[in-house]
């Protein structure tokens, strides 16, 4: 039966997003859903340890969120002018894809300054380009280092939260909209199902035996944006930037081979193996951009598990787990979710499926 958007809407009440993260990582609860059986569990997210053996292997995005959200002044009207980091297109030339709001006050050839808390200008930026109704293209002028470029960044930038968080970034999301593994730089998203992992945890999975495989997808605005049409076959993804090492490529396909189990540590993941799979069915070095859509009915190649939070209805994300384990049993789960009060979106609680 073809998939049609309207298969994947539920009523979810507004007092289940989660503003805030649960105290401690790896303390937020865990469904653990079964594919075979249909039996569903509730657990805690460090339970999860008791659910792999020596030689299983956990894939893990390892992008970092970068602060994206400016607000700057209009030259000469000194209107307040909120910017939203997409992408940098050009190193050298400090040239970025950005979303600004109010858009219809920014036209090309304006200038934005960005100013410190004492009103010192610390970046000037002029628009060189009108690309969408809300989006520009910026060039920021600056003559110093990357690093230095990424130092002032971090000073006047705020950490993303999601919309739907609907509350102000504060300083305990510099920590907590970040995991504890995040190293390259140029997400505007967290990649929210690794949220939940701790040292101690990661400390007691190494212990037992499971092996780690890390890739790099950079999460654009593109994961929030709406899908608008009932026919699945007709979505456009947008496309995201990824990068799947050789290291992870040799522990996937290695614990591939022996039968162990695969877990994609959240949907990004996912995405970027299906992007990366060989004419065998494994995994495969690759770097480039993806704009894949997964929706059901879907044949997975790599990964046998996977966790992931709890999703916006009528979103891509729902939709691909839907994929993995099945409409009926995943909009059954959120149903018990709901019931149980379990916490969504990205500060929200986790999901194993089996």
């Amino acid at each position: 039966m073809k998939a049609k958007l309207s298969m994947f809407n539920f009523d979810l009440p507004d007092e289940l997003v989660a503003k805030y993260p649960s105290k401690e990582r790896d303390e937020s609860r865990l469904m653990v859903v079964h594919r075979d059986s249909g039996k569903i569990e509730h657990k805690v997210f460090k339970d999860l340890v008791d659910y792999f053996d020596e030689g299983d292997a956990f894939i893990f995005n390892n992008t970092k969120v970068f602060p994206a959200r400016l607000f700057g002044i209009k030259e000469k009207t000194e209107a307040n002018i909120e910017v939203f980091l997409l992408r940098q297109l050009n190193k050298e030339s400090k040239l970025w894809d950005v979303l600004v709001d109010p858009a219809r006050k920014i036209r090309v050839g304006n200038k934005l300054f960005f100013r410190d808390a004492e009103g010192n200008d610390r970046l000037v930026a002029e628009v060189v380009d009108n690309t969408t109704s809300r989006g520009r293209t910026i060039r920021f002028y600056f003559d110093g280092s990357e690093d230095e470029f990424q130092e002032i960044l971090a000073d006047l930038g705020k950490t993303p939260l999601p919309k739907y968080i609907k509350r102000e970034a504060e300083d305990l999301d510099l920590e907590r909209y970040q995991t504890i593994y995040a190293k390259e730089i140029g997400a505007v998203a967290a990649p929210t199902a690794g949220l939940h992992f701790s040292k101690t945890l990661m400390k007691k999975l190494e212990i037992k035996g499971v092996d780690f495989a890390e890739l790099t997808l950079h999460i654009g605005l593109g994961t929030f944006r709406n899908i608008e049409v009932e026919d699945l076959s007709k979505h456009k993804m947008d496309a995201e930037y990824f990068k799947i090492p050789q290291s992870a490529v040799d522990v996937v396909n290695k614990r591939k081979g022996q039968g162990k189990r695969i877990c994609s540590v959240g949907t990004t993941a996912m995405r970027s193996i299906e992007s990366a799979v060989n004419a065998t069915g494994n995994l495969k070095v690759a770097e480039g951009w993806t704009n894949k859509f997964i929706y059901p009915p879907y044949d997975f190649s790599i990964a046998n598990s996977m966790i992931t939070n709890f999703h916006l209805p009528k979103s891509s994300l729902v939709i691909m787990i839907s994929a993995f384990a099945g409409t009926e049993l995943v909009m059954d789960a959120y149903q018990e979710a709901i019931k149980e009060k379990y916490r969504f979106f990205s500060y929200g609680d986790a999901m194993l499926i089996l």
